[in-house]
């Protein structure tokens, strides 16, 4: 779904590029990078999930779906990520002509077991949602799949679920280090792409959480190098809040400790 007609009509009138984000979401921080990549200027729109702001009539009237980030640029309404940094990129960009869409596809399709594991061993550390916020997101928001997936979260999840994705993804970064083993510098060869910047964020988001990518020698190497660029720094890091990587690092630690965490799913200790 490329482009969408927008129910909020008014933003057809938009000039330039408007972008709707959370700091912490993945997807927002694929938007993000391709944005200071290209040097683009946008209007910045702050959603606050804990606030179920993406839950409002408002929002959904921009992003049907109820989710982050959409991006409307002269008027064009954009709701899928990867296909956001495509439009971002542009076809005939060097970002998008050294891009692989089959590694899109599957930083596309990784995106709900990194939901999964980042709500399981990263965001279960906040404080639990107040009955009343419960109610009220079930009430408000549209989106049957996430008002499911916030019920099977504050039940918790079934082990088999978490172990299945976390195979998923282990399976997913042991792939991205094969192509690496080669010695291109980036996934989709030696030009920095939209390969990596789709990438990028999940490298981030489970290294949070502890994941063992000493498995993954030339992924952990490559991120090295993608890390380093000045969009890393400004599209993500400088959104992050400052007590993010303390606090999930002590819950890490905790989980770690009673032997619940990341590395106990999935034969990552094995």
């Amino acid at each position: 779904m490329p482009e969408i007609e927008p129910r909020d009509m008014s933003l057809k009138s938009l000039e330039g590029i408007h972008l709707w984000h959370a700091p912490m979401s993945s997807c927002s921080q694929r938007v993000r990078i391709v944005l200071a990549e290209t040097g683009k200027p946008f209007v910045s729109h702050v959603i606050d999930l804990e606030r179920n702001e993406h839950a409002t009539m408002e929002y959904q009237a921009i992003h049907p779906k109820g989710l982050v980030p959409a991006l409307v640029e002269d008027g064009h309404l954009f709701i899928e990520s990867v296909h956001i940094i495509q439009q971002v990129a542009g076809n005939d960009s060097a970002l998008a002509k050294a891009a692989s869409p089959e590694l899109l596809q599957k930083a596309d399709e990784a995106q709900l077991d990194l939901k999964l594991l980042s709500f399981e061993f990263l965001f279960r550390s906040r404080p639990p949602t107040r009955p009343e916020d419960a109610e009220a997101f079930q009430h408000t928001h549209q989106n049957d799949w996430l008002k499911q997936f916030r019920i099977d979260f504050a039940k918790g999840f079934d082990p088999e679920r978490i172990d299945a994705a976390v195979r998923r993804t282990d399976e997913a970064f042991r792939h991205l280090d094969d192509l690496l083993s080669d010695g291109r510098k980036y996934l989709g060869g030696n030009e920095f792409s939209l390969s990596d910047v789709a990438w990028m964020p999940n490298f981030h988001r489970f290294n949070l959480m502890g994941w063992p990518f000493g498995r993954t020698p030339n992924l952990k190497a490559w991120f090295g190098r993608v890390s380093a660029r000045p969009s890393y720094q400004e599209a993500l890091l400088n959104w992050q809040p400052e007590v993010v990587p303390g606090a999930f690092a002590e819950y890490t630690q905790k989980r770690r400790a009673e032997g619940t965490d990341v590395r106990a799913f999935g034969g990552l200790s094995g």
